[in-house]
């Protein structure tokens, strides 16, 4: 199994509400998930206007087949109006592997 994360931080030039960024950044996410099956969220700059940091997250057998998507991700990103990327990070963990049978618990009730 491979696990990939990126990070991707973002400068919105010219917003000047949260209601404006957010739209801009669910917009982003939406399409995000719909064509590259990922998760993604806003992970910092929550509360500033024109600042956001996205966090996504990817699942593979294939490593060079994840880092390939992220790089995809932020080209669609790059080119999206209004939005600049200040700076990225892409890991890509290969072999993560659990024994069978293996889980964690905390000790709460289900």
């Amino acid at each position: 199994m491979t696990i990939g994360i990126c990070s991707v931080e973002l400068y919105l030039p010219g917003i000047n509400s949260l209601k404006q960024k957010r739209s801009i950044i669910n917009s982003i996410k939406t399409k995000t998930r719909k064509h590259f099956n990922v998760s993604i969220s806003e992970v910092n700059y929550s509360e500033k206007w024109q600042r956001s940091t996205l966090g996504i997250v990817g699942v593979s057998n294939n490593g060079k087949l994840l880092e390939s998507s992220f790089k995809k991700i932020l080209n669609n990103i790059h080119q999206k109006r209004g939005v600049e990327i200040i700076n990225y990070k892409i890991e890509v963990k290969n072999g993560i592997q659990a024994k069978k049978g293996e889980f964690s618990y905390n000790g709460d009730n289900f």
